[in-house]
């Protein structure tokens, strides 16, 4: 009866931990830091994971300041994120950028990016002080993180092993032999 309520409670231990597991596979990275262009500093940071079912996967932070740091960004400032495949024939996909929690100096977009390899990237960054234009490059990848009824079937030699173990141990206790 106890071994039964040890692996119940392993095995609903790991069914809910699985709910959370939708976790980002990594953090995003800088392709341009601190870039002067025209009347800004632009940096853009970016997760590019590659879908398959359409969805917009590629991510992108646009991190716009004044290059006059005694005055604000003005509120009308917009970026527009472009990507371009570089190793094979497509249409170039692009999405306007918007605040970050009403912070004008973090926008974020997300594209389409439906296959690996290298995109050009290009991000147009228009508002009252003017016009500008920052171009970079990343390779997308697809997230690598697995399924979650993969993960399910990843942990079931440890759950297993576990109970087992935990099997033996309450038998050495109780003072039967295997």
């Amino acid at each position: 009866m106890t071994a039964r309520i040890l692996a119940t409670a392993v095995v609903t231990a790991i069914a809910v931990s699985s709910l959370t597991l939708d976790a980002h596979n990594g953090p995003p990275f800088p392709i341009v830091s601190d870039q002067t262009a025209g009347p800004y500093v632009v940096s853009i940071w970016t997760d590019p994971d590659t879908t398959d079912d359409g969805s917009a996967g590629g991510q992108f932070w646009v991190r716009v300041h004044p290059a006059g740091k005694e005055r604000p960004l003005p509120a009308d400032t917009r970026a527009t994120v472009t990507i371009t495949p570089v190793n094979r024939e497509g249409a170039a996909r692009l999405a306007s950028a918007s605040p970050v929690r009403g912070d004008m100096t973090n926008q974020f977009a997300a594209v389409v990016m439906d296959h690996e390899g290298r995109f050009a990237v290009r991000v147009d960054i228009d508002g009252p002080l003017g016009a500008a234009t920052v171009t970079a490059s990343v390779d997308a990848t697809y997230d690598l993180r697995p399924p979650r009824s993969l993960i399910v079937l990843y942990l079931l030699p440890f759950v297993l092993a576990g109970l087992l173990w935990g099997r033996l141990l309450i038998r050495r206790r109780s003072g039967k032999s295997s």
